[in-house]
């Protein structure tokens, strides 16, 4: 029997509305001890712009800890171009956005992005990369900035504290949502906040509606792209031809020169290769009435072709 998937916004936001699973990952993903964490706090996700044309940021789920760290959860599962610019947008605008006119730069708050991705960001076999601020020999520069990436399709070690968690998110069926087997209280409470989402006919319409929208979304994203690529191809065979005719048109012009000129006697070398590496059809063209005018090719040659 299928699960509510958590790789999707609709359920993924749905999980994280429950504290005891924002606490309990957070504390996973960033190393804290979750006895330090007293809240998580989810904030508006709008990141307010200053000028009307610039870019709006719109968070998966933005969360502030007690001590006033911001963090971005996102979960992507396709393929995103310039993923690592769009982080730093992200938490550039997260980092300035409370910062008024006139305050001081101690109010600036430490800003996490954490991402989750269903794809392949390299060949490394780490599944949980962190991203900080450091020079080339490794003194860190700031701890303003952190970026966590985790990817779900990597091979787990058995080590991190995330490995329940990136197995809960890959889970499919009810059956291997049964068999995951985790002391984590985080996890256990996601596991029942699954088979809650699961269950319910009301949010299961929502999630199906949700899916529907989604995969449509996907459809319309492939169907512009397959466009582009048919118009591209049928661009690239619409030239092909025209080149294909214009070098058909071009051997003809030069044949005919040689054959009229071929009637006057044998062609010198210099009057074959200058006619047959010539490419414009209007010099060609010049040549061809020359040729059917000359009455010898010395005649043709003081005409048409250079001293």
């Amino acid at each position: 029997m299928e699960i509510v998937s958590l790789k999707y916004d609709f359920s993924f936001k749905h999980l994280m509305l429950n504290e005891k699973v924002r606490k309990y990952f957070i504390s996973d993903v960033l190393g804290i001890p979750v006895e330090e964490i007293r809240s998580v706090r989810l904030s508006n996700p709008f990141l307010w712009k200053r000028y009307r044309k610039q870019k709006q940021g719109i968070l998966d789920i933005l969360v502030e800890l007690n001590d006033d760290s911001k963090v971005n959860i996102e979960l992507q599962i396709k393929m995103l171009a310039y993923w690592d610019r769009r982080s730093l947008f992200y938490l550039s605008k997260m980092y300035t956005e409370n910062l008024l006119s006139g305050e001081k730069y101690q109010k600036l708050k430490r800003c996490i992005c954490i991402s989750i991705f269903d794809f392949r960001v390299d060949d490394s076999p780490e599944y949980h990369q962190v991203y900080r601020l450091r020079n080339e020999e490794g003194k860190e520069f700031s701890d303003r900035f952190e970026v966590h990436v985790i990817e779900l399709g990597k091979e787990l070690d058995g080590r991190s504290a995330l490995d329940d968690w990136i197995r809960l998110f890959n889970v499919k069926q009810k059956e291997e949502l049964n068999m995951l087997q985790t002391k984590n209280p985080g996890v256990l409470e996601a596991i029942e906040e699954v088979r809650r989402m699961s269950l319910g006919k009301g949010l299961r319409a929502l999630y199906e509606a949700h899916l529907k929208e989604v995969r449509d979304r996907w459809a319309r994203e492939d169907y512009v792209r397959m466009e582009g690529e048919e118009k591209g191809r049928a661009e690239g065979r619409a030239e092909g031809k025209a080149e294909g005719e214009a070098l058909g048109d071009l051997k003809r012009s030069r044949q005919d020169i040689l054959e009229l000129l071929e009637e006057l006697g044998s062609v010198p070398e210099d009057i074959r290769a200058c006619i047959s590496s010539e490419t414009d059809t209007d010099t060609l063209r010049t040549w061809l009435k020359a040729a059917a005018r000359a009455d010898s090719l010395d005649a043709f040659r003081k005409k048409c072709l250079p001293v």
